[in-house]
């Protein structure tokens, strides 16, 4: 009787550790997220009313969630579409020599985020190396307007963000096994065939979390197309800041976060049931 309460004390234990070991982790979400949001909203709203959000139903409003709706989306995209190459090659051709690569490919993410904004702008810039590089080899008689667009917003957002796609990437296709591989090839598929069928519905949960790893805080990014978009257009992070920056205006800007996040969590539903369509997992 003992031994068997000591069975089942050892089993409680055993399933109950990783619960224990990810309490502290959220207890910090809880004090330093969840609860001074939640003091943001209620200072923000006196009085609760949807005069607070009917503003932002104007056509201009619309077309800024449309907009960086867009370019979250595009952002989580080509992410995927860089990283999942490289993460192959780390994985499965780079052999004993794999952690070191994968070390030196996050090695530059280590510096400061704006480091590496303020880096960009003077590279996309008129004057910057992508221009004289085009200019000295002759391919252009004019420096391209790159800095101050919707392009050079993309383009830094898809550098700063791919380490969020690449870490659950590489965590999910480590596990791998590459026997699939053989008995795919034995099984008379093709390369690519292997790679659709195979290789990436058994990588969709690395996927499926690195895409939203990345359009979540693209969705409310702030810092990328204020200095590299030039303030030209407005998008959803530059009018909560804008808002809530603003005495008078911090109930407007609590209740524009409200609506944009609740239409993110739908942008968010609906790409999760397609892709689980798709790979039908």
């Amino acid at each position: 009787m003992n031994l068997l309460k000591k069975n089942v004390l050892k089993k409680i234990g055993d399933e109950a550790m990783p619960f224990a070991l990810g309490i502290p982790a959220f207890l910090w979400q809880i004090l330093f997220f969840y609860i001074p949001l939640l003091l943001v909203f209620i200072l923000s709203f006196p009085t609760f009313s949807w005069e607070y959000f009917t503003p932002f139903f104007a056509s201009e409003y619309v077309s800024v969630i449309v907009r960086t709706v867009l370019i979250a989306l595009s952002t989580a995209f080509f992410c995927l579409c860089i990283a999942y190459p490289i993460v192959y090659l780390i994985v499965f051709k780079g052999g004993r020599f794999k952690h070191m690569f994968f070390l030196f490919l996050l090695l530059p993410f280590l510096t400061t985020f704006l480091l590496h904004i303020y880096a960009w702008m003077f590279v996309l810039e008129r004057g910057g190396v992508i221009n004289v590089l085009l200019q000295s080899v002759g391919l252009i008689s004019e420096p391209l307007h790159l800095l101050n667009s919707s392009f050079a917003v993309i383009f830094v957002m898809v550098y700063c963000y791919l380490p969020f796609m690449i870490l659950p990437l590489y965590s999910s296709l480590e596990k791998f096994d590459k026997r699939f591989f053989e008995a795919s090839y034995d099984l008379g598929a093709t390369w690519w065939q292997t790679l659709w069928r195979v290789l990436i519905p058994l990588s969709f949960p690395g996927i499926r979390s690195g895409f939203f790893l990345v359009l979540v805080p693209a969705f409310g990014e702030f810092a990328i197309p204020e200095l590299v978009g030039g303030d030209k257009k407005m998008f959803v992070g530059s009018i909560i800041t804008h808002y809530t920056m603003g005495a008078q205006t911090a109930s407007l800007g609590a209740a524009f976060t409200l609506l944009t996040a609740f239409i993110l969590l739908i942008v968010v539903v609906a790409v999760y049931g397609i892709t689980v369509k798709i790979f039908k997992q």
